[in-house]
């Protein structure tokens, strides 16, 4: 006997059913396998309706998420509004004190700013220019490298790492 027929012979045997075991009725083998679809189907109706209602979910946290994120920031800018009100409020107030309610507003917003993650940029004279951060209004000759901040017209700012105003600078011409 070859190989292969020795092999096609042992196929045969495997797949016939052992001396003394019956054949499976395939009525029962129908329901065994009908109670198993059964089964299978429900477990996918379940997981069907968890990946909506996970959806669903999602897309209320994220319409809360747009409606209410600036509530943060807007709450720690009342306690500012509140200052420039009573600020307004003092009819006969003196330069001095409204000089002293301007500065600590100032302290106040800086603080809210802060605390909200928005960065001040204000470059120093003699930096070099960065154009992700700064935008340049003039180009004034000088004997500094060219390209280096004289002067700042206007500071800018970030939120986080993103820039949501360029600061305005005076640089210096290339040579």
């Amino acid at each position: 006997m070859t190989p292969s027929e020795s092999h096609q012979e042992q196929t045969a045997q495997a797949a016939a059913p052992a001396p003394g075991a019956e054949a499976q009725d395939p009525a029962a083998k129908f329901a065994e396998l009908e109670a198993r679809h059964a089964e299978v189907s429900d477990a996918y109706l379940r997981a069907k309706a968890e990946t909506e209602n996970i959806r669903r979910r999602s897309e209320d946290e994220i319409s809360k998420a747009r409606k209410f994120a600036i509530e943060g920031f807007a709450d720690s800018l009342l306690p500012v509004k509140d200052s420039l009100e009573a600020a307004i409020a003092l009819p006969g107030a003196t330069p001095e004190q409204l000089l002293e309610g301007v500065h600590a507003t100032l302290r106040q917003l800086s603080a809210a700013l802060e605390r909200n993650r928005v960065i001040e940029i204000n470059p120093a004279a003699g930096v070099g220019f960065d154009p992700h951060q700064h935008q340049a209004i003039s180009v004034v000759p000088a004997e500094q490298e060219a390209n280096t901040v004289v002067a700042v017209l206007q500071k800018g700012y970030l939120i986080s790492d993103r820039v949501l105003r360029p600061a305005l600078v005076t640089v210096t011409a290339p040579k």
